[in-house]
């Protein structure tokens, strides 16, 4: 399938859907299918459109520009599995075996890098290198230096039940309506920019659209268990420190959701890890200041080693 130049907006590139273990996975696609493979990963409540400053730039610098959205997320299916890092990994893993049909570079905003990340460590034949803008995890507040010891069997279930319970109590069924369906969704938006985004009505659609489908709760519950009761090797601590390939660190200066400081945390884990901080972003900088964020991650990009043989993906 060859991809048709488009406008840089939220419907760039060509629209498939594409089914992975029952699940319905919407990707889109833009670019010389002869040009080496990258895949954008988007964000937490976002969907593959978020990148709509970005993928045009970067199929018209020699790239095959792929965009998924995650399970859970966007114009994918949103049932109630355990949604977190780990499954998502998984998919990106399956959708470059299957659809790209080799390794590719995976660029990831904010959740998105997390499951960039996630995909290098564990499938590491499929991923040549990792962009993380940035890298979110509570775990890198309190992460210790090695693995914390095992807790007995009955700290984890009750651990379980704790967390399950609350979820439960939560009355998502009220909250994600009202927050999709209010103004307070675009206090909330506005609140990842550090410039003025109230009225961009492109990105209110972004968002609110998932947001106000049937199984946008039931999703949003199922990920906020999954991800809370995660094993100590799947935070982010665990996969900097057993990360075997190229990772680059973007950052909005002005970022008040995962603020940049955390990213001497992140360094802590993985010295000598290459930080850019994009100077007066916030928490999306590749929306923001796209120019600056294309030229920033395209020169990162220039000094990659040179791709892996396919096959050898596939062993």
């Amino acid at each position: 399938m060859r991809a048709k130049p488009q406008p840089a907006n939220a419907e760039w590139g060509e629209h498939s859907q594409w089914i992975w273990r029952g699940q319905s996975c919407h990707w889109r696609v833009l670019g010389d299918p002869g040009h080496p493979p990258l895949l954008l990963v988007h964000g937490f409540g976002a969907a593959c459109g978020h990148w709509r400053r970005n993928a045009a730039a970067l199929a018209a610098a020699g790239w095959r520009v792929y965009g998924i959205d995650l399970i859970g997320f966007g114009a994918s299916s949103q049932p109630a599995l355990r949604l977190d890092n780990r499954l998502w990994a998984r998919q990106l893993q399956a959708f470059l075996a299957e659809v790209v049909g080799a390794p590719a570079v995976l660029v990831g905003h904010s959740l998105g890098g997390l499951v960039a990340l996630s995909c290098a460590v564990f499938f590491p034949a499929w991923v040549r290198a990792v962009v993380a803008a940035p890298l979110p995890d509570p775990t890198l507040l309190t992460a210790p230096q090695a693995r914390p010891p095992r807790r007995p069997p009955w700290r984890r279930r009750l651990k379980r039940w704790l967390v399950i319970g609350l979820c439960r109590l939560l009355p998502l069924e009220l909250l994600v309506p009202l927050l999709a369906h209010s103004p307070l969704l675009d206090l909330g938006i506005q609140s990842a920019y550090a410039t003025p985004v109230i009225g961009d009505q492109e990105l209110h659609r972004l968002i609110a659209r998932p947001a106000r489908r049937p199984g946008a709760v039931r999703a949003l519950r199922a990920m906020s268990i999954a991800m809370a009761l995660r094993p100590h090797g799947a935070t982010a601590p665990a996969l900097l420190r057993r990360l075997q390939r190229p990772m680059l660190l973007l950052w909005g200066q002005r970022d008040q959701l995962v603020p940049a400081r955390l990213a001497a945390q992140v360094l802590s884990q993985r010295p000598g890890l290459p930080l850019e901080v994009l100077e007066h972003c916030g928490h999306c900088p590749h929306d923001e200041a796209p120019e600056h964020f294309n030229r920033t991650l395209l020169g990162w990009l220039s000094r990659l080693p040179a791709a892996e043989p396919v096959l050898e993906a596939g062993r």
